[in-house]
């Protein structure tokens, strides 16, 4: 994981520095928005109602220094009739503009709420809809799939990306429309009070886009360096934190500290820049933007003289300057938010899009049966394996297990032993069709395995693993896990079964005591017996048993071996094992090497045989 954050962006890398950051772009945007707007689609009269809401909203806001000019203009002229001997202000008047303004101003947040209840709406039910397919996905994927990525990949498609997508989704939207909306709006207000006026305020425009886009180039550089640096940074922290003792242990402290400052001051460097950079464009367009309102009060001061204007519109004509390049700032930041939300958009569209594998068998496996046929049940399986001219390889150009033929009967002990990457594990999952053959076939009980779903096909068997799982949660529920449908009497038992049930009495609360996520609050033979209990209630007819004991002190063991001893009775099994000692009664023990079945038969015809086994078994004996 270190190297993926010295390589990514890093845990804080995804912010943005005042909406100039450069965004993370996607490869195809338009193929991507085109998917999005179909994927939107079932949602489309909200969004519809979202965009009149929004734009209502800001006409309404867009209207309002106008009417404050009227007011103004109201004033104005009420006092230089006091100084002519005339009525002077009309209070009435003022008043009924400021009401009705009132008005406008609470129509146009009345609108803005609802807009925004109903944006909010649809981006939550969107990244739920996506989460619940990204879910619903990741069971129908192959499992080759994710022998190439890895983990934080996935999770981040799930997690980031999704969050990403609906977070910039809900703001782009509703800023799109009412930035769009409040620049043709200004503009028409501004050209309906003064022509001249207007072409003066937009000239200002293309220079501070020309100074702008100069500095821009310059700080985004900077940025990409500075998330770089960032990610480097947060890389050898991690690394440091969770190597901490093979760290001190070799006496790198120095050289730790010496790498981290270097790569510190690398990021304090480039980050300085780019905030320093980025800082700079508000002064600029600032400053720009007053020199325009000096030339726009001293014209507007002679066009109101010459009787061309009123006051109360130069008023209103410098607030809607002022408002006009605020949309302009935002539709920046809109595109750069919406580059990194198509490209979170285009992570899960591409992980929603994966291949997958077939759920479903074409043919199913048939049993007659009272005259007719019917579709065969997990229920119906005894436990006969047969492995005929299997051929496979993780990649097609690499076949790892050549021509491997066997056969199981129900109820035997199948022991497969093998040096390491002599494919004992890549037949098991061949066998619960994790992978598909590239030839050859499998059958149970005379019945292909490709005949069932695979959902039934895995009811059959059941799996203790050398890597525990399990769950934040009672023990009760953890077991239970292998059987939903069990009563507390019948997890009770299996408990017992597997040697469980002593050691949960000493628990603080028995079998409602919860273990923490990482199950650390139990020992490891502990965990190993719990997956085993777990097993027994599942009650599967075919047991997988994957170097069950590897991890465990000889005592633990043998307290295993006995619950293993009671899961296996009258159930096929097949075990994989580096220890030998621990597979002498098996009823046939076969031994690969490089994904070849070199050796098969009983240990002692095997020992007799003197062959590769027997050189396995004599050399851990002696270093026993």
């Amino acid at each position: 994981m270190a190297n993926n954050h010295r390589r990514g962006r890093g845990p804080m890398g995804g912010g943005m520095h005042g909406g100039m950051n450069p965004a993370e772009k996607a490869k195809d945007f338009k193929g991507t928005m085109k998917k999005l707007f179909h994927y939107l689609g079932s949602y489309k009269i909200g969004l519809a109602a979202v965009l009149i809401f929004a734009a209502a909203s800001t006409i309404f806001t867009i209207v309002g220094p106008k009417i404050l000019g009227n007011a103004t203009t109201e004033i104005f002229n009420g006092v230089m009739s006091k100084f002519s001997g005339g009525s002077g202000i009309n209070f009435g008047a003022i008043g009924q503009i400021l009401i009705f303004l009132i008005c406008i101003y609470i129509l146009s947040a009345v609108l803005s709420f609802i807009q925004g209840l109903i944006m909010s709406t649809i981006t939550q039910k969107v990244g739920y809809k996506m989460r619940d397919e990204i879910s619903k996905k990741i069971h129908r994927l192959p499992m080759n799939f994710f022998d190439k990525r890895q983990t934080g990949d996935v999770l981040s498609v799930i997690t980031n990306d999704v969050d990403t997508f609906t977070t910039g989704l809900n703001q782009c939207s509703t800023q799109l429309i009412t930035s769009v909306t409040t620049i043709i709006g200004i503009l028409i207000m501004m050209f309906s009070m003064d022509v001249i006026l207007t072409l003066i305020a937009l000239i200002t425009l293309p220079i501070s886009f020309f100074i702008i886009s100069k500095v821009i180039k310059k700080s985004q550089k900077h940025f990409t360096n500075q998330q770089n640096y960032l990610g480097e940074v947060n890389g050898q922290i991690e690394e440091t934190f969770s190597g901490s003792i093979v760290v001190q242990a070799f006496n790198h402290e120095e050289d730790n500290i010496k790498e981290f400052e270097n790569s510190n001051s690398k990021l304090y460097s480039s980050a300085w820049k780019s905030q320093f950079l980025s800082g700079l464009m508000m002064p600029i367009m600032q400053f720009i933007g007053n020199l325009s309102y000096v030339v726009i009060a001293v014209l507007g001061g002679y066009f109101a003289i010459s009787g061309r204007i009123t006051v109360g519109n130069i008023q209103s004509f410098i607030q809607y300057v002022r408002q006009f390049t605020q949309p302009i700032q935002q539709i920046a930041q809109i595109s750069n938010m919406m580059q990194s939300m198509a490209a979170a958009a285009e992570r899960v569209f591409i992980f929603l899009e994966e291949e997958e594998e077939q759920q479903t068998a074409e043919n199913h496996a048939e049993i007659y049966e009272n005259g007719s046929h019917r579709k065969v049940t997990p229920d119906d399986i005894i436990g006969n394996v047969t492995f005929k001219n299997v051929c496979f390889g993780y990649n097609p150009d690499k076949i790892i297990i050549k021509n491997f033929s066997s056969q199981v009967k129900q109820g035997q002990k199948i022991a497969i032993v093998g040096p390491t990457g002599a494919g004992k594990t890549t037949i098991v999952k061949l066998l619960m069709r994790f992978y598909d053959l590239n030839s050859g076939s499998i059958y149970i009980d005379n019945y292909n395995v490709t005949d069932f779903d695979r959902s039934e096909l895995r009811e059959v068997f059941g799996m203790v693993l050398q890597d525990t799982w399990l769950f934040n949660g009672t023990i009760m529920e953890n077991i239970r896990y292998g059987n939903l449908n069990a009563s507390d009497e019948e997890v009770i038992k299996a408990a017992k079964a597997a040697h469980v049930h002593s050691f949960v009495q000493t628990l603080p609360d028995g079998y409602n005591m919860v273990l923490n996520e990482e199950a650390s609050n139990v020992s490891q033979g502990q965990k190993q017996l719990l997956t085993i209990a777990r097993t027994i209630l599942a009650d599967p007819k075919i047991l997988i048993l994957d170097e069950a004991t590897s991890s465990v002190d000889t005592r633990t063991e043998i307290q295993i071996q006995k619950a293993m001893d009671n899961l296996m009775q009258g159930r096929t099994s097949f075990i994989i094992a580096h220890r030998l000692s621990t597979i002498k009664n098996a009823d046939l023990i076969l031994v690969m090497k490089d994904g070849d079945i070199v050796e098969q038969g009983t240990h002692d015809e095997l020992i007799a045989k003197g062959g590769f086994y027997a050189n396995l078994y004599n050399s851990q004996f002696e270093a026993a």
